[in-house]
């Protein structure tokens, strides 16, 4: 049956539409329109609030309670889920960090079993490592990074090419029938946890990579003799760079010159360790992080996973990087799908598109999500 929400300024993707209607079925948008048609039930009076696509977080690696690779779990993905949905976020990939074999295949079952019982905004599975350079591992356990061999990653795609929808490697560590087998796959490769020079770069980039995993962090920085993976990423025109935008990760500065250069190629992830800052301290193998003034760190100092959501750095993005709300939404919405190859299914409020937005207010106090089926 055909229903309505009404009464609210609609941020497309595209345009910003006032008092708009947008006319949904069986959990998909059918029109944007300025009108109420005759005989469509309203279903919800946004009485003036505005509404947007709803957020993509493609890099998340626990909910409120338990993080991915210690429980990789059904339970877990719910979770991840479940919080995330309290922050706007309606689409997910849950990260998978440097595991051994045995815990991916276990990952990426449990995301398989998650999917055929749920049908929802979990897409898939973000596969971060374990084929980094040791030498840029940041919190990743030095015992689970490691390098490729052809029978492990032929598995690894093998049994995961449905649910794997992102992983991130170090392309320096591989052999080029291996990046060969991953280019083909079609699995989004993105660069990252890496030592590559700018001409290594944009080697790699040549070759059919187009996004890095969060721009500035586990990288080679930008410098005036060696531009490095930063100065390749914030060059070349075809690269994805999302940012962990918390004010450590990266200085608001630094995000603002990244956004200058990239624009449309710039865009939002949370990597959040945990959501909502309620787990205060964790271990895992040789992985351990606690909350040290609002972010996780691990016992070395370094950064482990972040605790912002994607409200956060949307909010974030508003308040500091001297853009439009509109801006900041189209940077946690249509440019994250695009970064993954899904900007024909996800990201605006169009004709065709899933039924799930987010509501909020002029001022991006106050957001809810709101899902129809």
């Amino acid at each position: 049956m055909k229903q309505a929400i009404i009464n609210t300024t609609v941020h497309t993707g595209d345009e910003i539409l006032t008092n708009g209607v947008i006319i949904i079925e069986n959990g998909t948008i059918l029109s944007v329109q300025k009108e109420i048609p005759d005989g469509i039930d309203v279903i919800k009076n946004l009485k003036g609030s505005h509404l947007s696509a709803g957020f993509i977080d493609i890099q998340i690696n626990g909910g409120e309670k338990q993080y991915f690779s210690q429980y990789p779990t059904e339970e877990t993905i719910q979770d991840i889920y479940k919080s995330s949905l309290k922050y706007g976020t309606t689409h997910t990939l849950p990260c998978l960090v440097s595991s051994s074999k045995e815990t991916i295949l276990q990952g990426i079952d449990a995301i398989r079993n998650y999917k055929t019982k749920h049908n929802n905004g979990v897409m898939g599975m973000h596969l971060e490592g374990p084929f980094l350079n040791p030498l840029k591992r940041g919190a990743h356990s030095i015992n689970q990074v490691r390098m490729p061999t052809n029978s492990e990653l032929e598995e690894i795609i093998r049994y995961g090419k449905d649910i794997i929808k992102v992983i991130t490697i170090a392309p320096e560590c591989f052999s080029e029938e291996q990046l060969d087998m991953l280019l083909e796959s079609d699995i989004v490769i993105s660069a990252g946890h890496s030592t590559m020079t700018y001409k290594e770069s944009q080697y790699y980039f040549s070759k059919g990579i187009n996004l890095v995993t969060h721009l500035f962090n586990a990288m080679t920085q930008l410098g005036h003799r060696e531009p490095g993976l930063v100065g390749a990423t914030l060059e070349n025109e075809a690269i994805y760079a999302p940012i962990i935008l918390d004010g450590a990760h990266c200085d608001y500065a630094a995000a603002r010159l990244a956004y200058k250069l990239k624009k449309d190629k710039f865009f939002l992830i949370s990597d959040a360790a945990f959501l909502g800052r309620k787990v205060n301290s964790f271990k895992w193998e040789n992985f351990d992080a606690h909350l040290e003034n609002g972010f996780y760190r691990n016992e070395e100092g370094n950064l482990a996973g972040a605790s912002i959501s994607m409200e956060e750095a949307v909010r974030n993005a508003y308040e500091n990087l001297e853009v439009s709300l509109d801006e900041a939404i189209k940077m946690a919405t249509y440019r994250v799908a695009s970064a993954i190859k899904l900007e024909d299914k996800l990201g605006k409020i169009k004709p065709g598109y899933p039924a799930s937005f987010v509501r909020f207010d002029a001022n991006f106090s106050k957001i809810e999500s709101l899902i129809f089926k």
